[in-house]
């Protein structure tokens, strides 16, 4: 499993990290096999409260990878309109597994990702998600291989549920306790 977590300047952190953490511990727990790049179009990020985020792929194929996972933050809003950084997404289209958390849906609606389907975002944004999708209140919303999480505090919950999604809910579980996340169980699909 090879997954493309995307950052950018003026991304949430929490968004990023709270998904980050649960999938990658289905290697560093020995789940799964594979490689976990942080990849954006400049070599680093710079989150919305100044936390610096150093990348492994500049400008990357996103379709050489299983999963791409979409973090938000306000500039997720500026960035729908940005025409190069949509290009870069939808190099992803071939990717099985699509994800995002709170305004991370908005790119991943606007590189045409979300056509026809449900999501979710963070509820300040349901409004402008409506231009790309049938739009959910769940903390996590799947439908087929995409994956969204509602606003920051469920970025974890989404993380669990793609990795139940990826190897099966007795994984899921054990992966929550060794996070000592009281809520594992409690959300997701």
């Amino acid at each position: 499993m090879n997954a493309a977590f995307v950052v950018y300047d003026g991304l949430t952190a929490l968004d990023f990290v709270g998904a980050f953490d649960p999938i990658t511990r289905l290697g560093t727990m020995g789940y799964l096999d594979g490689e976990w790049d942080v990849c954006a179009r400049t070599p680093t990020a710079t989150a919305n409260a100044g936390l610096r985020i150093g990348v492994d792929e500049v400008d990357p194929d996103l379709g050489e990878y299983d999963l791409l996972f979409v973090p938000g933050g306000y500039a997720a809003r500026e960035l729908v309109s940005d025409g190069q950084f949509l290009e870069w997404l939808r190099t992803g289209v071939d990717c099985e597994y699509k994800s995002s958390v709170c305004t991370g849906s908005l790119l991943l609606g606007a590189a045409g990702f979300l056509d026809g389907r449900a999501a979710t975002t963070h509820p300040s944004a349901y409004g402008l998600l409506e231009e790309y999708c049938d739009v959910r209140s769940e903390r996590v919303v799947a439908d087929g291989n995409v994956i969204t999480g509602r606003g920051v505090s469920s970025s974890i919950d989404l993380g669990l549920s793609i990795v139940e999604t990826l190897t099966d809910r007795e994984t899921r579980t054990e992966i929550a306790e060794q996070m000592d996340y009281p809520y594992g169980e409690a959300v997701g699909p």
